[in-house]
């Protein structure tokens, strides 16, 4: 077997016959940071990384929501806080990293659940919602990423980050209007297996986290029309769309135990669909 590089942390695997009781809170003692953790999907990220019994640190634009979410979240056996955070904003994401090392000691786990859609023909769209959507998705889960990864790195612990991203960023839709929230997801996808090989010699793992369809946000509304809710189904293997909690429990997996050999990855969460394309 090849030993880790110098300086690497330890690694400790779960065996699988691990007794049940002692996994029913696999995340004891990590903690996480969960970016646009107070939206439809990463307020269940958010929940099930703290029963799991990790600490979880709660972020997003609207800072009260984030907190009152935190509040809601925290036991007796963990710690919660909330945060407000823009992470297009450099100086935004580096004061939140460095308030949850003084405040924490560092970031085992991050979640980005961070996004933006906006959805127009291709040769009518704006530059500047254009440069919206990409600054979001792309530029802000880099620059999260990346101030998350040195702190990872400079506390020698290894780390587990997920990118939430979209089917979107790998097929495309012949209704249009996805240019800019595809081509950000695309990149989305890249990003993470590049920091994937970067990181890896420091027991850093990063995976992306693509839905498909989800009954979450603006997808929730649109399903109410019910010509639109049948052609997702017909376009999708299990014939439904995913629930928020689906995600989430995705999400939590790659951020646990369970995932340790698991990197550069993008685990497609969409009921078959871009098996099916």
């Amino acid at each position: 077997m090849s030993q880790p590089g110098a300086g690497a942390p330890a690694v400790t695997v779960p065996a699988v016959t691990q007794p049940i009781g002692e996994l029913a809170r696999p995340l004891r003692g990590k903690r996480a940071l969960v970016a646009g953790g107070d939206g439809d999907i990463g307020s269940a990220v958010s929940a099930g990384l703290a029963a799991d019994g990790a600490d979880v640190a709660v972020a997003g634009i609207d800072g009260e929501s984030a907190a009152r979410l935190a509040d809601r979240l925290s036991t007796a056996d963990n710690r919660t806080a909330g945060y407000r955070v823009d992470i297009t904003d450099r100086a935004s994401v580096d004061d939140l990293v460095a308030s949850l090392a003084t405040a924490w000691g560092g970031i085992d786990v991050l979640v980005n659940c961070a996004g933006l859609l906006k959805v127009n023909a291709a040769e009518d769209f704006a530059a500047e919602d254009w440069r919206a959507v990409v600054d979001l998705n792309l530029t802000g889960a880099f620059l999260l990423t990346q101030a998350v990864g040195r702190n990872m790195i400079k506390n020698a612990e290894g780390g587990r980050i997920v990118l939430l991203s979209s089917v979107r960023g790998s097929i495309g839709l012949a209704i249009g209007g996805w240019a800019a929230y595809g081509a950000s997801k695309a990149g989305v996808h890249l990003l993470g297996k590049q920091l994937a090989t970067e990181w890896g010699k420091h027991q850093i793992s990063v995976n992306g986290l693509a839905s498909g369809f989800v009954r979450a946000g603006v997808s929730a509304k649109a399903l109410e029309n019910k010509g639109y809710a049948a052609m997702v189904a017909a376009r999708t293997p299990l014939g439904r769309v995913a629930e928020i909690q689906e995600v989430a429990n995705a999400a939590v997996y790659l951020a646990g135990p369970r995932s340790s050999f698991v990197t550069g990855q993008v685990l497609f969460v969409d009921g078959g669909l871009t098996a099916s394309q």
